[in-house]
């Protein structure tokens, strides 16, 4: 092989393997969230609320979601074929993304784990996620979760990336392992050249039924210490975890996180929720930096006063958590989901949030 032959493959190689130029970035500036250097919803007030600077976001956490166990795999079937396809799933997800964004929808929140398939689940026998038991990554799991993130980029959108998920947590063997998984995981997004994510370390820590201790509230702030000590060129992530509906974070949370995640779960008067917001700004370790909520799964969308107006009027962000249920008719947490804006739920949902942001 001649020598010019020779570095025109090596050099052909190095491009193969360097990240590509991404379009949108994520960043935070004091209690708000800037894409590309400008504030989200530049400007924009509604109904006498400041927009700008907020993310309100849903909820879509199944977007690379397949079941390893082919005992519960077929409960996820699509009625017109009568059995599941992970890669259908994924293809709808990316076709409903611009509608999203058209209605003024700037993130999603999307999980390593999933959530349960059932909406609420008290035994979760299937077996899904992209981590494996040793703290590996599975490959047709984060190959979904690029193609995803892909799109988000050129939509200018951002994904809060959760990796752990307590009905899955306990598939992964031991204390070692989750750490390993969070590391592959964060390397794994640098390597990629994202920066239009926010890492959620794992979906509402306080819960009871995790499994391994550095996932919960104690001690879940050396993971995020841990994804914030992992940097690409001098980058690094931007990383939080949440805490359970009606919770409010803790001081070692607090302290560590760059941005602060809670729920509206089982908060069924508004006035709790900017109670909540107060509250957490309240806690020591608390400087400016954003609130949001990325799962409430209360509506009333018709009404003047409702969770998501509830956290506006503090100044935080909202998310959208719509369950519904495995019948392709309504919902975006149980499969097969129908990505669309197909149910009234999700259409008054999406209308008011235009309205909202002015999309």
């Amino acid at each position: 092989m001649r020598r010019r032959e020779c570095i025109g493959i090596l050099a052909a190689a190095g491009a193969a393997s360097a990240a590509p130029k991404r379009r949108t970035a994520v960043s935070i500036q004091g209690d708000r969230f800037f894409i590309n250097g400008k504030p989200t919803y530049a400007g924009r007030t509604w109904k006498g609320h400041k927009i700008e600077g907020l993310l309100m976001n849903s909820r879509m956490v199944q977007g690379i979601f397949d079941d390893l166990n082919p005992e519960t795999a077929v409960r996820w079937a699509y009625p017109d074929t009568k059995k599941w396809d992970a890669g259908r799933n994924v293809r709808e997800f990316l076709a409903a993304m611009p509608l999203w964004r058209k209605h003024g929808l700037l993130a999603f929140t999307i999980n390593l784990q999933g959530g349960s398939p059932e909406g609420y689940s008290k035994g979760q026998p299937w077996e899904t996620g992209a981590i494996a038991p040793d703290g590996s990554l599975r490959p047709a799991f984060m190959a979904r979760l690029e193609r995803i993130l892909n799109r988000a980029d050129e939509l200018g959108m951002v994904a809060i990336i959760g990796y752990y998920y307590f009905g899955q947590d306990q598939r992964v063997k031991d204390e070692a392992a989750v750490k390993r998984s969070v590391a592959n995981a964060t390397q794994w997004l640098l390597d990629k050249g994202y920066r239009n994510v926010l890492v959620e370390i794992d979906n509402e820590c306080n819960v009871k039924a995790y499994d391994h201790p550095i996932l919960m509230p104690d001690r879940v702030h050396e993971l995020i210490d841990m994804a914030k000590a992992m940097t690409k060129d001098g980058r690094r992530l931007l990383v939080g975890t949440s805490y359970g509906g009606g919770a409010v974070p803790l001081e070692n949370v607090v302290t560590t996180s760059d941005y602060l995640l809670m729920h509206g779960n089982g908060v069924k008067d508004p006035k709790r929720i900017g109670e909540m917001v107060r509250q957490v700004r309240q806690v020591k370790g608390y400087r400016p930096m954003p609130v949001l909520f990325n799962e409430d799964d209360h509506f009333d969308f018709d009404q003047p006063m409702n969770n998501m107006v509830a956290a506006i009027g503090e100044y935080c962000g909202w998310g959208y958590f719509d369950p519904g249920k495995s019948d392709y008719a309504d919902g975006y947490q149980c499969p097969p989901v129908n990505w669309g804006i197909n149910s009234e739920r999700k259409k008054a949902f999406f209308n008011l949030l235009k309205e909202v942001t002015g999309a």
